[in-house]
């Protein structure tokens, strides 16, 4: 009986034993299950991190997209308004500048008549269309006794300067200069001392 009483203790101490492994080698598994989910977790984190970096990444590159857009299109904007004052400004400018020979023949006609009364009527005719072009933005570059401006006026001759503070003066015009809103319609032709 105490063989069996043995067999029976070894048995249950082998139980014991192997529950006591089955704990150790559970606690075991565990242990690196939580391991595994603590470095998963670790992992998402860490894609979550790159995500959100790519995420910031995207939105600056699409921000700074934006901005440049808006930019161009207020640029583009802004050109077109300066575009359409300038076209509605000088939009008549070639019919202005058309009429310009019809005033330089208006004046010499003032000019070369005798008859008082014909020259009367002219001149109010010629005064009313001076008025027209003044109203349209029209009007002439003063230039006799001026200093010669290149950008005003065109040297059809030069004549020697009678004293040095004549020099590079306009001393007469052959045909006016007129502006139209500040811009050059036409360079007064003139003569200039040198």
């Amino acid at each position: 009986m105490e063989n069996t009483d043995n067999i029976e203790q070894e048995k249950m101490q082998q139980c014991e034993d192997q529950g006591q492994q089955e704990k150790v080698q559970e606690s075991q598994e565990q242990e690196q299950t939580s391991k595994k989910e603590k470095k998963k977790k670790c992992f998402k984190h860490d894609d979550s991190a790159q995500k959100i970096q790519e995420l910031g990444e995207k939105l600056a590159e699409l921000n700074d997209k934006y901005i440049r857009t808006y930019s161009e299109y207020e640029n583009y904007r802004k050109r077109t308004q300066s575009e359409k004052a300038e076209l509605i400004l000088n939009g008549g400018k070639d019919v202005l500048k058309s009429i310009l020979p019809i005033v330089d023949d208006l004046e010499r006609a003032l000019q070369a008549m005798t008859d008082e009364n014909a020259k009367e009527g002219v001149t109010m005719i010629y005064n009313k269309l001076m008025n027209t072009l003044s109203q349209k933005g029209v009007r002439p570059i003063e230039a006799k006794g001026a200093k010669f401006d290149d950008s005003l006026h065109e040297a059809v001759t030069q004549f020697p300067a009678a004293d040095e503070s004549q020099k590079n003066t306009v001393i007469d015009v052959v045909e006016k200069g007129y502006f139209i809103n500040d811009k050059v319609l036409r360079y007064a032709k003139v003569v200039v001392a040198i």
